[in-house]
């Protein structure tokens, strides 16, 4: 466990980051704050070759038709690793971002996927995320399926989602079953389960996520503070701490 301070949105920013590959096209949709710091934390340390397009930056933003363009993009395959989210995520990684409860009633109506069901299958690495790891979040099955990670036999797909990074943990989804591969600094495995509405295979000794290096913190929260503050003013007030 490191000494020094962080936020949990820090702290997600720069998992996320570590994820990022250097040299790959990396997409990032809309409200999708965390994401977006993490990516431009790796552009800025271990991956300076790598292209993102993060919707609502200029800078990062390569299209002038909206996201169509970048749905294409991933359709042709030059989309190499694209982050997504749900209000509900399942066991099989399945995502929910369109209705909680009964579609034709629900209790509430979710914003929808966008290009999600898309990209899912054109995109070789999807990594989901999860700002709020509770059991209303991680449940045994979603309500509706707006992006699936299990595909109809028979139906050509890139990739797959790999795993889920949240405040607590970071989930694997690439076997049969969920298995929980980390947990984050200063979090117990019994935390984790405790706050997952579905069963999570334990390894006999799970690894602990390395904290945030005083590098990456210096970064999040000077360059990259800078840039998230003029798209997403409220989140930059809140989720950095000072340097």
């Amino acid at each position: 466990m490191s000494d020094l301070a962080y936020t949990p949105e820090e702290l997600m920013a720069v998992l996320i980051s570590r994820e990022v590959r250097d040299g790959e096209r990396i997409g990032v949709g809309t409200l999708s704050p965390v994401v977006a710091a993490g990516c431009i934390l790796a552009h800025h340390t271990h991956a300076p070759n790598a292209s993102l397009a993060i919707w609502r930056f200029k800078e990062y933003w390569p299209f002038t038709e909206g996201m169509k363009e970048l749905f294409d993009l991933g359709q042709r395959g030059k989309v190499d690793l694209f982050f997504l989210s749900g209000a509900q995520i399942d066991r099989h990684g399945n995502t929910n971002l369109v209705a909680i409860g009964d579609y034709s009633q629900p209790k509430v109506r979710l914003p929808g996927g966008a290009g999600s069901a898309t990209l899912s299958y054109t995109v070789p690495r999807i990594i989901l995320f999860q700002v709020n790891h509770s059991k209303r979040t991680f449940v045994e099955k979603v309500d509706f399926i707006t992006a699936t990670n299990n595909p109809p036999p028979n139906v050509y797909r890139r990739g797959k989602f790999t795993k889920c990074i949240t405040p607590l943990a970071i989930l694997n989804f690439e076997g049969e079953n969920p298995l929980l591969e980390a947990v984050n600094p200063g979090v117990s495995v019994q935390q984790v389960v405790e706050n997952t509405g579905f069963t999570l295979v334990i390894p006999p000794n799970v690894k602990e996520a390395p904290p945030p290096t005083s590098e990456e913190l210096q970064v999040l929260r000077t360059v990259v503070k800078e840039k998230i503050r003029a798209v997403y003013p409220q989140f930059s007030a809140t989720a950095f701490k000072k340097p």
